[in-house]
């Protein structure tokens, strides 16, 4: 796996691509290195994979049994420490779905789906994160 970061100006303003799509990703930094909000911050990326990851596995556990998802968005927050390196201490996912859902089913999907199946999830836990869920049926 491989990605490419191009600058796109001379503050910090970044364009990501990867050679297995052509969708291009911005990112930029804080206001305090010259970032101008033209895109995602690298710590907000890490949350945006973490999401993604975990939601692409819940939706396809649930189609497998059978559950008619409508739509399903995720919500995911994380708390940094305050020393430097300010990395993440706890991360919690809320994932909102919308259907004919049975709660049950939908609380193993995402177990499943954030504990087994999500590499991401592995990463991050196993460097010492906690990282809780929650999944509200609507």
């Amino acid at each position: 796996m491989k990605i490419e970061l191009k600058r796109v100006n001379d503050a910090s303003h970044y364009e990501a691509t990867a050679p297995s799509s052509s969708v291009k990703v911005n990112i930029d930094g804080p206001e305090s290195i010259g970032g101008e909000g033209k895109g995602v911050r690298p710590m907000e990326l890490v949350l945006i994979a973490l999401g993604s990851c975990s939601v692409f596995d819940l939706n396809e556990i649930l189609k497998k049994q059978r559950q008619e998802i409508e739509d399903i968005q995720v919500e995911v927050e994380g708390k940094r420490r305050d020393e430097i390196p300010n990395i993440f201490t706890n991360i919690h996912i809320t994932f909102n779905i919308k259907g004919n859902i049975d709660l049950e089913k939908a609380n193993k999907a995402a177990e499943l789906a954030v504990k087994k199946y999500c590499s991401v999830h592995d990463m991050l836990a196993n460097g010492g994160i906690e990282i809780t869920y929650e999944i509200n049926v609507n």
